[in-house]
């Protein structure tokens, strides 16, 4: 056959095979899951993001003249009461009802001039649940009641046989009354958050955010983004940006990746 025969019936085509001094191929690879966001942690492994933009934070105020005026007034108020603070142990959840039973108690057994209330300490909390925040009353001490009165035989017993209360917060079965400082920290959370609803309405200022949904260490399931359908694990909660940290299994391995809470679902 001739050549240029050959030449005619060859198909014309090139493979580029890249140039001759190419390193070997390595039997280790990369995968670049990043979708074009940062790495927050290159130094122990890939960290994807995977949650929603964060949404603007709510203006809040923080302490300023008029809350430091609040406290005084309580301080100055609790220097000048007659009679000492005590704490009572309730059962738990009956803390509102133990003071209305111990008010009506001490009218009708006329202890008007011994025991001079009983208070059951609240805080106002920013709680997320369902991505929803929502500002909620809650008591501080759960399962408490503080009491103040002069102890005498006579008030402990009206105070001790009240219905749901199981006794005094005491030392050698001695009633221990509480300093002012530890009254005033209790009772300042209730203070601000009355006096704030008092001055033209409710006033924003700094308070705790919680979450009511998830904790660290919960299995969820991951329902948007690249990774819906698949099982994470919480390892870190942001309570204020409503984000979260989580591990998922990507290529055998666990990697940590960033989330809103309106991207994950509880398993």
């Amino acid at each position: 056959m001739s050549d240029t025969h050959a030449t005619n019936n060859e198909t014309d085509f090139e493979i580029d095979l890249g140039p001759a001094d190419a390193p070997a191929p390595s039997d280790d690879f990369e995968v670049d899951l990043s979708f074009g966001a940062e790495l927050d942690e290159p130094d122990d492994g890939v960290s994807i993001d995977l949650s929603e933009p964060e949404p603007e934070p709510e203006p809040e105020e923080e302490a300023d003249a008029d809350d430091e005026a609040v406290l005084a007034e309580l301080r100055e108020t609790l220097r000048t009461q007659i009679g000492d603070w005590y704490v009572i142990h309730t059962y738990s959840g009956m803390e509102n009802r133990v003071k209305q039973n111990l008010d009506s108690r001490v009218k009708t057994l006329g202890m008007d001039e011994l025991i001079f209330e009983s208070v059951v300490p609240t805080e106002e909390v920013v709680e997320t649940r369902s991505g929803t925040r929502k500002t909620v009353t809650r008591t501080v001490l759960p399962g408490y009641v503080l009491v103040r009165m002069e102890l005498t035989d006579a008030s402990w017993a009206a105070v001790r046989h009240t219905p749901s209360v199981t006794g005094f917060v005491a030392h050698a079965n001695a009633p221990v009354p509480l300093s002012l400082d530890e009254v005033e920290k209790m009772l300042a959370p209730a203070a601000l958050a009355k006096a704030a609803a008092a001055a033209n309405g409710p006033k924003k200022r700094t308070r705790k955010v919680e979450v009511a949904d998830f904790k660290v260490g919960d299995s969820v399931m991951v329902v948007n983004g690249p990774f819906a359908g698949v099982h994470a694990t919480i390892t870190e909660i942001n309570a204020n940006s409503q984000r979260l940290k989580a591990l998922v299994e990507i290529l055998g391995r666990e990697t940590p990746v960033d989330l809103t809470f309106n991207q994950i679902a509880k398993v």
